[in-house]
Order: structure tokens, then sequence, then C-alpha cells
């Protein structure tokens, strides 16, 4: 296909962007780069403010945390089921992500019927005489994190599996056969070739809990807030517009940074799948 008849091609989707994105967009954000007595005050307002700064940092502990503990889970299944039976293989996909086919409103319902002071986790201790009286799970980071990992684990699951479900497994034996035990071939032949659908799952699984709102809202509460409840406190409780497009921007430039990070993590492996090869 010669790049004018491409070019053309891209042109309804860019204009599409262009006309519903990018000019709403910036009609909200950059009042918020020219408010105050300087450009970018308000920005500076926001990290002097010891109470957003926490919010923030929390939101990002949250994040990284979470996509570290999908990453942790989701691969090593990820790679058990791309070694499967075709005829298990997709079973197995369908079971992960059987729990997204359920609205994230009735599974955090169901992550505050586990994890509450009445909850089965706490009558389950309680009537173990493992404690006294109930622990407090319940809107804490804690619960922030494992109803994001419920949430989100299928996304990297899927990610993972379609990228080694493409990998040989003539490579695993080729580096056995050459003195490498399991776990170091999978750790430098396997684990390389993946790494696209890790980087992958990694972003969606970052930016999907740093943006998410029901869930910190409803296992959170107003007590642990974060970026996105943060941002719906200030548009719809104090419409402060301005406010909350401050705090969207920053969601979005810490969201740009990490998919460079995530990039250039990658790089790095790469080179050094290189020199080891």
């Amino acid at each position: 296909m010669k790049k004018s008849s491409a070019w053309c091609m891209l042109v309804p989707g860019l204009v599409i962007l262009f006309l519903f994105l990018m000019i709403p967009l910036l009609r909200v954000l950059v009042p918020s780069v020219f408010t105050g007595d300087y450009p970018f005050s308000a920005y500076v307002d926001f990290f002097k403010d010891e109470y957003y700064r926490k919010i923030f940092l929390r939101t990002v502990k949250i994040a990284v945390i979470t996509t570290f503990v999908c990453m942790v889970g989701g691969i090593p299944t990820a790679y058990f089921i791309s070694r499967c039976d075709k005829k298990w293989r997709g079973l197995l996909l369908s079971a992960s992500i059987f729990p997204m086919m359920t609205n994230s409103v009735i599974r955090s319902f169901a992550w505050i019927n586990i994890l509450g002071s009445n909850g089965i986790i706490n009558k389950a201790m309680i009537a173990m005489g493992l404690i006294g009286k109930p622990m407090k799970l319940l809107y804490t980071d804690f619960s922030i994190i494992i109803g994001s990992v419920y949430l989100f684990l299928p996304l990297m699951i899927v990610t993972v599996a379609g990228v080694m479900e493409n990998i040989d497994d003539d490579m695993m034996e080729a580096a056995q056969s050459l003195g490498a035990s399991r776990t170091e071939a999978f750790m430098k032949v396997i684990f390389p070739m993946s790494l696209p659908g890790i980087i992958v799952g990694g972003i969606l699984v970052f930016t999907g809990t740093l943006t998410a709102y029901t869930t910190p809202q409803l296992l959170g509460g107003n007590s642990n807030m974060v970026m996105a409840t943060l941002i719906y406190q200030r548009a719809m409780s104090v419409s402060d517009w301005t406010g909350a497009s401050v705090i969207a921007l920053i969601m979005i430039v810490v969201t740009l940074v990490v998919i460079k990070g995530f990039n250039a993590l990658a790089a790095r492996l790469d080179r050094r799948g290189e020199d080891y090869a």
C-alpha cells in the first residue's frame, strides 16, 4: 500500500479524534494552565498542599502495587494457560475474563461483604480464635488494592497469554538442552520474548488503576480518597472545574511518564537479552 493511501485512510480517524477528543480536552485543560498569578501556578499550589500531595502519592502507590501484584500473578498464569492444550486454553481464558463480565459496582459490593467488619474474613478468623475483634480491612488502601487486582488481573493474563502462546516450545527445550534450568530458561528466553505483552498489560493495569473511580470510592471511602474521586469531588461537589482540570492533567502526565518508563525498561531488558545471546 502506498504511503499516500495509508495517510488518507488515517484522516477520518484523526479528524474524529481532533474534534471530539483534543478540542474538548484543550478547552478544559488550557484555562487551568493560565489560572493564577503566573502560568502553572495552580499546579504548583496543588503540590504545595499536603492534603493533595498525600492523595497523589496514595494514588500512585496503589497503582504501582496493583501493577506489580498483577504481574506476579498474571505472568505465571498466562504461561500455564499458553502451554495447555487448545481445548483447555480457550476454557481457561474464558474463566480468566469471566469476572470482567460482571459490573464493577457489583464486584465492589462483593468485596464489601468479604472485607467488612461482619464480612466473611473477620467472621472466619473470630470463629477460629485468631482475633478477638474484627480487623479494619475495609475502607483502607489494602481494600482498594485487593479490589483493583481483582478488577485488572484478567487484563494482564489475557494480554500476556496472547503473546506467550505464539512462542514455540522448542525455544524452552533448546535453552534447557544447553544447560539452563527451567527457571533460567523462562527468565532468559520466554520472559524477554513476552515483554511486548507484559508492557501492554502493565500499562493497561497501571492506567486503569490510576483512573479508576468506582472501586476506590466503594472500597476506600471518603477517608482514602484517590485522584479520580478527588476529581469528582472538585467538579461535582464544589463546582471547581479548574481544580478538577488540574488533577486531570496531572494524571495524564503521570500516565505518559509511566508509558515512557515501561518502554525504556523494555529496551534495557531487550539489550540485556541480546548481550546474553
